[in-house]
């Protein structure tokens, strides 16, 4: 990354980004890159091994139709018009659970990492869900990610549980830890 890169992230949404065929067809490529690199570098995004372009772009294109029902939000972060991370949050199906959304997934280029990209990202992501009337945001996590813990908890997320040596990644087990954003108790 360039030395003259902007300090605040843009955050776009679903609109802008499909309102743009070559942005899309750019976002795409690019969020495949960087999955594929943290995953490639053992971050915990849900692979064990880095997925093909195919399978991002089946999930991408998952999230934006549940995004144009009204059942999911999705927000890209750029720093000097270069895709530097995503995410997004999708309503739980079950009809029960409609309410409710679950974080799926934040994911920020290692060489952005430090510059607020993915505190930018969820706090849009969460405006987005008190926006759409969610009533409770969750997501989990690796309990080994102590960054990313962190950065959850920082923006008002707090652990509802935990389960020892869920995930497998090879023989290494690791804590699925379980977070929640409560806006019903919000005023």
């Amino acid at each position: 990354m360039t030395s003259g890169m902007t300090t605040e992230p843009a955050i776009l949404d679903v609109m802008e980004l499909t309102s743009d065929p070559e942005l899309e067809v750019r976002f795409a490529e690019s969020a495949h890159q960087i999955l594929a690199d943290l995953v490639g570098g053992g971050a915990a995004l849900g692979w064990v091994d880095p997925p093909s372009r195919d399978e991002v772009a089946e999930l991408l294109g998952h999230v934006v139709s549940a995004v144009q029902a009204g059942d999911a939000a999705l927000r890209a972060a750029y720093l000097d018009g270069q895709l530097v991370g995503l995410g997004y949050w999708l309503r739980y199906a079950r009809p029960t659970h409609r309410p409710h959304a679950d974080l799926e997934k934040i994911a920020v280029d290692a060489a952005a990492h430090g510059r607020g990209v993915g505190r930018a990202l969820i706090a849009a992501l969460i405006a987005d869900a008190r926006e759409a009337g969610i009533e409770v945001l969750t997501l989990d996590a690796r309990g080994d990610n102590a960054n990313a813990l962190h950065l959850y908890r920082s923006l008002g997320f707090t652990e509802y549980g935990r389960l020892p040596d869920f995930v497998a990644v090879g023989e290494h087990r690791y804590d699925k830890v379980f977070y929640m954003l409560d806006f019903r108790r919000q005023g």
